[in-house]
Parts: structure tokens; C-alpha cells; sequence
């Protein structure tokens, strides 16, 4: 009886499920007269997306190009503020707009921490995104089994980065960076460091000179992978130069061991360009490598990049002689580009110059997809790590995202829609504040906790992509998942 009763209900329900998917079903039109609001327009904005989402279809054919884009301390807070400056420095209120990498179709949210950190370094995220393995703060393209400092069992724990990779494969490889070259994210692509902080041999000790520890200048001076790193741009000339050789901008090198690393560079590669501004940048033949350092050290901040001493371009620009270049050696190619100093201004409390940095990359990304096709190059935009940076204080739509919060502190003080949860920024006297102070290019945001530099936050960042692959972005990934898309994506193009 049980089993004859449970069978008789079954039968009810399958029959109950075919009589409703024989029913026409309705069309967005006809839902959409019932709806009162159908004419708002952002309901209709809303449909209008929600078509265009319905015609996009995954790109499953092989990548014959792969750009990395990395905002160095780019979270979602400081992505949100970005968005609104950006539409705010174009006259409107800036919350609807959209930025060149929020309209690629497809997005994830990628998991920071390192395998010994639950906030995350920039040199074990870079090597995750360039490794595909979760490794130590601090150390680059090596396993968690190196101990930071130890260089005892480098080659045991070195990792192939995906600059490496690529050179194997015949892919033409590059590097942009507004950092120092031989910093944390653009190292952990042709570098293996137990201390992402040995960018020259002044920075090793004795000991460590004996141990067997390498600068990662002078790796990048050895890199031999493939036919070499076509292009390299970005700051740092100072960990090429001998301390006795002054560079164009009167500024001395840092070298003791005396070895002028960029004329062995242009022994190594005859056919090489070396550029030091962007005068002789723009000069600059379209065939052969290019090694470009516009700086003793980090580049200029875009905020001040036009009262630079010697000259330097844009990332945009950057981005698009790297892409021409690589483009014009025919065989596909893997670019990485590092908007370096959207970190250095939220470690230094302020947000106008981290922003600001932040359109830089936005122009950036824009210009690559601009000279770029979609159905055959892989674009990925994302950060390495978020900060400490948070938005507040009810202002109405439109307020400046750099001025002060529409409400005021318990004491009746004004205080700003941007704070951040540490930094230099804490303790100074916030009675007067005014719009005109804090959109200043140098006022440092109001902190909570006093510190000399504002700290990493370790939370998510989002990932944005577009192109072959993309669509193998969704839900909540591991950071060093970025890598295995990448691979995946190209190593297709050569295996086809």
C-alpha cells in the first residue's frame, strides 16, 4: 500500500510538470507590460543589459596573445572610488560610470592570502598569478619549502613563471611597470629570489653573496629562456648602474660589485635599444628588444609625471609601443603590465595620487583592447591585493569622492568620504577640513591607526576578463588559479 500510494502521488506530479511546460511560455515584452515601471529608465537600462548578457557567448578558441594587468593594491573599495573620480574628472556624477575593464564580460573574485600570510605581500601574489602556486610572503617564483632570506635550495624550490613559459613555448614575452623593474610583481616574472627585497647586490649581505643568493638585476641582465624578453620598461636604473656611474637625471648608481648591467644587456642583445626618457623612447627603432628605465627608481606618479626631470611616458603609452613591438614579432605573445604606484599612494595615505595612478591604468587597459581582437587575445585585468581604504558618510549622489562625507563626527567635525583603517594620515587636526584641503593632490586621508605606512588589506579583489578563456572566470577563485586560465588559453594556441 505505501509504495502503490507514493507511486499514484508521482504520477500526479509528472503529470502536473508536463501540463505546465506545455504552457507558452512569456515573453520579456509580455512581463514587461505588467510591470508599472517598465518606462523608468533604469528599468529599462536594466533590460537593455540584461539582453546584451543574453547574447554574449564564450570564446573557446585558442589564444594566440595574453595581457596581464595588475593594479598593485587595487581592491574594491579602491576600484569604487576610482570609478566615481574617473566620471567625476569627465563632468558627471561619476557613480554610473563605467571603466574600461567593467564592461569585459566576464569577472571573479580572487582569494589574496599567501601560504604564511592571511594579508598578502605583493611577491606571493605575483608569484601566484605567474606560477599558478601559493607560496611565502615576500619571496618570488619560489615554493613555500624556501624559507624568505634562505638561498641555500633555490633551484630545488624555483618555479617556471609564465614570462618563462612563454619564451619555451615561441611566444614573445614582455614587462611594463610604473616600479621599479626589479620590484616584487614584474621580478616574479623572469626572477627566482628568496627575498623579493635583493634587487642589487648592494642589498645582499656577505654571507648571503656566499650562500649562492642572486640580485634580481643582474637575473634579468642572465635571462635566457627562449630568445629573451622582448620588451621591458619601467624605473630602477639605479640597481643597473656601478655607484660611480651617474644616470641622465644626475642621479648615481647603486652597484658595488662595478658591473654596468645595462651595457652588458646591449652586449648580450646587439640589436637591442636602451631608452632613458620618453624622448628617446619615441626615437626608438620598431625591430629589436627594448630595455626602457625612466627612473633611478619607481617612476614618477601620474599626478606628477608631467613635472618629471627627465621625461616619462604614460602606461598607456607604455602599453601600446609594448603591444605594437610584440605584435610585429608575428608569433603571439605574453605581456604583463603593473600600475605599481596605486600601491605606493594608499601606503602613503593618499588617495588622490593612488587614484590617479588608478585612471592611468584604466587608459591602459583601454588602449590594449583598443589595439587588440578579442576573439584572439586573452585580456585580464586585476589587482594583487586590496588596502586599507573605505568609503563612508551618506553623501548625496555626485558629492567629489574626495571631499568630505555629508554627515559630520559625534564632536561636529567634518571628516571625509575616503579614511583608511591605518596610516600616516591618523592624529592630525581634522576641525577645519574643507573641500578645497582634502581634494588637494597632497592631503593624506584620515586614519585610524598611526603608522608610518598604511598597511595591505586582505581581503578579495576582483578579477576582469575579456578574449579566449575569459569565460573560466567566475564565483570565488584562489589567486594562483589566474596562472592555469592563462596556460591553458595559449598553450591551446601552440598544441592546436
Amino acid at each position: 500500500m505505501f509504495l502503490r500510494r507514493h507511486l499514484t502521488l508521482w504520477t500526479a506530479v509528472v503529470t502536473a510538470l508536463s501540463a505546465c511546460t506545455s504552457l507558452p511560455p512569456q515573453t520579456p515584452a509580455t512581463l514587461s507590460q505588467a510591470v508599472k515601471q517598465s518606462q523608468n529608465d533604469w528599468y529599462q537600462q536594466g533590460q537593455a543589459l540584461l539582453r546584451t548578457k543574453q547574447q554574449q557567448k564564450a570564446i573557446t578558441t585558442p589564444a594566440r596573445n595574453v595581457i596581464l594587468f595588475i593594479a598593485d593594491g587595487h581592491g574594491i573599495t579602491s576600484n569604487t572610488a576610482l570609478r566615481i573620480l574617473d566620471g567625476q574628472r569627465q563632468g558627471n556624477n561619476g557613480e554610473e560610470h563605467v571603466l574600461s575593464y567593467e564592461h569585459f564580460p566576464h569577472l571573479a573574485l580572487s582569494k589574496t592570502y599567501s601560504t604564511d600570510a592571511q594579508t598578502p605581500d605583493s611577491a606571493g601574489t605575483a608569484t601566484a598569478m605567474l606560477t599558478g602556486v601559493k607560496t611565502r610572503a615576500g619571496v618570488l617564483s619560489v615554493d613555500d619549502s624556501l624559507k624568505r632570506g634562505d638561498c641555500s635550495a633555490i633551484k630545488q624550490a624555483s618555479l617556471t613563471t609564465a614570462i618563462e613559459l612563454a619564451e619555451e613555448i615561441g611566444m614573445a614575452t614582455g614587462i611594463v611597470s610604473t616600479a621599479r623593474i626589479t620590484h616584487a610583481t614584474p621580478a616574479a616574472g623572469y626572477a627566482h629570489s628568496a627575498d623579493r627585497n635583493m634587487e642589487g647586490d648592494a642589498d645582499l649581505t656577505p654571507g648571503q653573496q656566499q650562500a649562492g643568493c642572486r640580485d634580481i638585476a643582474s637575473q634579468l641582465v642572465a635571462f635566457s629562456h627562449g630568445n629573451g624578453i622582448e620588451v621591458l620598461m619601467g624605473g630602477g636604473r639605479k640597481n643597473f648602474l656601478p655607484h660611480n656611474v651617474m644616470d641622465a637625471e644626475g642621479q648615481p648608481g647603486r652597484r658595488e660589485d662595478n658591473r654596468h648591467l645595462i651595457n652588458e644587456w646591449l652586449t648580450k642583445y646587439p640589436d637591442g635599444h636602451y631608452a632613458q626618457t620618453n624622448d628617446e623612447l619615441l626615437e626608438v627603432g620598431p625591430d629589436g628588444k627594448l630595455l626602457a628605465l625612466f627612473s633611478a627608481s619607481h617612476m614618477a606618479y601620474e599626478a606628477d609625471r608631467a613635472s618629471d626631470v627627465g621625461g616619462e611616458p604614460s602606461l598607456a603609452q607604455m602599453t601600446a609601443m609594448a603591444i605594437e613591438r610584440l605584435q610585429r614579432q608575428g608569433k603571439g605573445f605574453f605581456l604583463l603590465v603593473e600600475a605599481g604606484r596605486v600601491d605606493h599612494g594608499h601606503h602613503a595615505g593618499n588617495a588622490y595620487r593612488a587614484l590617479e595612478d588608478g585612471r592611468a591604468y584604466a587608459a591602459a587597459v583601454a588602449k590594449a583592447a583598443a589595439m587588440t581582437d578579442e576573439q584572439d587575445t586573452l585580456i585580464i585585468a586585476t589587482a594583487d591585493h586590496s588596502h586599507t581604504l573605505t568609503m563612508a558618510g551618506y553623501s548625496e549622489r555626485g558629492n567629489p569622492i574626495l571631499g568630505l562625507a555629508a554627515s559630520r563626527s559625534a564632536q561636529g567635525h567634518p571628516y571625509t568620504t575616503l579614511s583608511y583603517a591605518n596610516g600616516p594620515g591618523a592624529g592630525s587636526d581634522r576641525e577645519h577640513l574643507d573641500h578645497d584641503s582634502v581634494g588637494h593632490r597632497d592631503f593624506k586621508q584620515p586614519a585610524l591607526v598611526p603608522l608610518a605606512s598604511e598597511t595591505h588589506g586582505g581581503e578579495d579583489v576582483a578579477i576582469y576578463a575579456r578574449g579566449p578563456g575569459a569565460w573560466l572566470f567566475s564565483g570565488t577563485v584562489e589567486q594562483n588559479y589566474i596562472f592555469h586560465v592563462m596556460h591553458h588559453a595559449a598553450q591551446l594556441q601552440r598544441h592546436r
